[in-house]
């Protein structure tokens, strides 16, 4: 079913006329304090998409605030951000008196840690958008704080990444379903078994058209270096005209896998007897970046401000869901309420919205 249907599991209701005064005023707030007011901004901007979003006819409420979200950030820059500045003078002295080893060793030992914090970020702000996410009364969250969750993303991160990136699907989908597998909502537990299968024809699409076009490219430069002559300005700017190509085709084609991942993600997830869907593909992300990018540059970069309203729209006009709801068995969380927001997934600038 789509979201136009009058039966539509998710709704969306909210206009960008409406979220307009919201925007403008969170950013000239943002700027009179100098970047201070953007935490009560983003709340502000949550608890309008939340209480204009609907499942099952009744709306979804944001109940975090913005001292959380600042609270969170203060702590990453003082437990995150000062022994990293520590680490990196550490190592320039290192590298000044020729210990090139010890250096290495010490930006090794920080790239780890950072690679270790970013998966508990992950877990951590998914987390606590849950419990700040309210549905007929009742919330989510999870008494597992992560630990765990980030040592697993680790390592499968790792994997994916560094065997040459063939295993990035399967990292991905597992660790997809590693994470929702550990929260809940309400008194039932999520459950998710995405499989990495129906999506890596596309990934070997984006992970092999580099290799192609690196491989085409060097074709075009030895045949034109073993020439009698110069290379005309012709092929020149064939060459350049095919390079631009393939970067481009390489945007779309990771669209393309990006599209797919999401679409077997979000339908491999269940709660209780509600299973999920997303019916986004290609096409529509390519309409909402476009739209992005001409939005930015018609408004002279005024427009970022709705980029946040245009994809939380996206998302909740193309999500789906069947099954039944009995609220009978749906009874309040008892798991903890985190008390910061996610200032750690912030500081690696992933973290609005």
């Amino acid at each position: 079913m789509r979201d136009s249907d009058a039966d539509s599991a998710f709704r969306f209701e909210g206009t960008w006329r409406q979220f307009a005064p919201i925007a403008f005023t969170n950013l000239l707030l943002t700027i009179v304090t100098l970047g201070i007011y953007r935490f009560w901004a983003t709340t502000r901007e949550r608890r309008y998409l939340w209480s204009h979003s609907r499942f099952i006819g009744a709306r979804l409420e944001w109940t975090g605030s913005g001292l959380e979200l600042l609270i969170g950030f203060a702590l990453v820059v003082v437990l995150l951000g000062l022994p990293l500045i520590l680490i990196q003078g550490v190592a320039q002295g290192l590298m000044m008196r020729g210990e090139i080893a010890a250096a290495g060793l010490t930006l090794l030992v920080a790239y780890t840690a950072l690679l270790y914090l970013y998966g508990l970020a992950r877990y951590r702000t998914l987390r606590y958008r849950l419990s700040r996410t309210y549905w007929h009364g009742i919330r989510g969250g999870s008494d597992d704080k992560g630990w765990g969750y980030a040592l697993t993303a680790f390592w499968k991160t790792a994997i994916g990444a560094f065997v040459l990136g063939v295993f990035i699907p399967w990292s991905m989908t597992s660790l997809w379903n590693d994470r929702w597998g550990r929260l809940c909502f309400g008194s039932h537990r999520f459950e998710a078994d995405a499989n990495w299968r129906p999506i890596i024809g596309r990934f070997l699409l984006f992970y092999l058209l580099p290799i192609v076009g690196c491989v085409g490219g060097m074709t075009m430069v030895v045949g034109a270096a073993s020439g009698a002559d110069a290379p005309s300005p012709a092929a020149f700017g064939m060459f350049v005209l095919g390079a631009f190509a393939a970067y481009l085709a390489m945007g779309v084609i990771a669209i393309v896998y990006y599209a797919a991942f999401l679409r077997e993600a979000i339908g491999a997830l269940r709660l209780n007897a509600i299973g999920f869907a997303f019916t986004a593909r290609t096409l529509d992300w390519i309409k909402l970046l476009l739209g992005h990018v001409g939005l930015v540059i018609v408004t002279l970069g005024i427009g970022l401000i709705f980029i946040g309203y245009r994809n939380w729209a996206f998302f909740i006009r193309h999500l789906e869901a069947t099954g039944e709801v009995d609220l009978a068995t749906l009874t309040q969380s008892t798991t903890e309420v985190p008390r910061q927001g996610e200032g750690l997934l912030d500081a690696f600038g992933v973290g609005a919205f």
